[in-house]
């Protein structure tokens, strides 16, 4: 075997074994996300593994430990320098927006502070906040500049989230804010309607009270 082909043989080794390591990094990653154990996951960062990667369901780590409610890693990744406070998973969801839904008042407040985009095209975290167990937090960010009738990609609006699938103090809080009632999305759909869907009868009538 000359020195050429045992090079080849060396560096197809040394590739494998990479490979081997780097699979290795991942579960082991996300196995310290889910056990909420900072110091393996900080061990693994310090060797190079990235922050911002995302597991098998397309989800950034960061959003796995908010989900698994594994706040002492959450609160090491938000700390390192290359985390990416604005990287979205599959579904082009923010961890802005999936901290908002679920209620993370604390998480919301520290992505805002660490500069998440509040305001996106499309879906965004006043859409998900109105539709989540919170109210406060869709007050929280129209105070920090939310604009208040944003349009969804179906054309739908916070207030015809919250009518629906949020709280009716959510409701209320858009409402005394000016949210537009009369707004139609992509289904010929307005907030009084929304409410109906949910058999939400005297909501829906007093939405279409302020329709008139």
């Amino acid at each position: 075997m000359n020195n050429r082909i045992i090079r080849l043989v060396l560096a197809g080794l040394l590739l494998s074994s990479s490979v081997t390591i780097r699979a290795g990094a991942f579960e082991d990653f996300f196995t310290a996300i889910i056990r909420d154990d900072p110091r393996s996951a900080e061990q693994l960062i310090l060797r190079g593994f990235d922050v911002n990667s995302r597991d098998e369901q397309g989800q950034t780590a960061f959003v796995v430990a908010l989900r698994a409610e594994s706040f002492k890693v959450a609160e090491l990744l938000l700390r390192q320098a290359s985390f990416q406070v604005d990287a979205i998973n599959a579904a082009n969801e923010t961890a802005l927006m999936l901290a908002a839904i679920k209620g993370q008042t604390e998480w919301v407040k520290r992505l805002v502070d660490k500069g998440a985009a509040i305001n996106r095209d499309g879906w965004n975290a006043l859409h998900y906040a109105a539709s989540g167990p919170e109210p406060s937090l869709v007050a929280l960010l129209l105070d920090r500049g939310a604009a208040l009738n944003a349009r969804s990609p179906n054309g739908s609006t916070a207030l015809m989230m919250a009518a629906r699938y949020g709280s009716e103090a959510a409701v209320k809080v858009l409402r005394d804010r000016g949210a537009d009632h009369r707004l139609r999305n992509d289904r010929d759909l307005n907030a009084a309607d929304f409410a109906r869907l949910a058999g939400r009868v005297v909501l829906a009538a007093e939405l279409e009270r302020d329709i008139r």
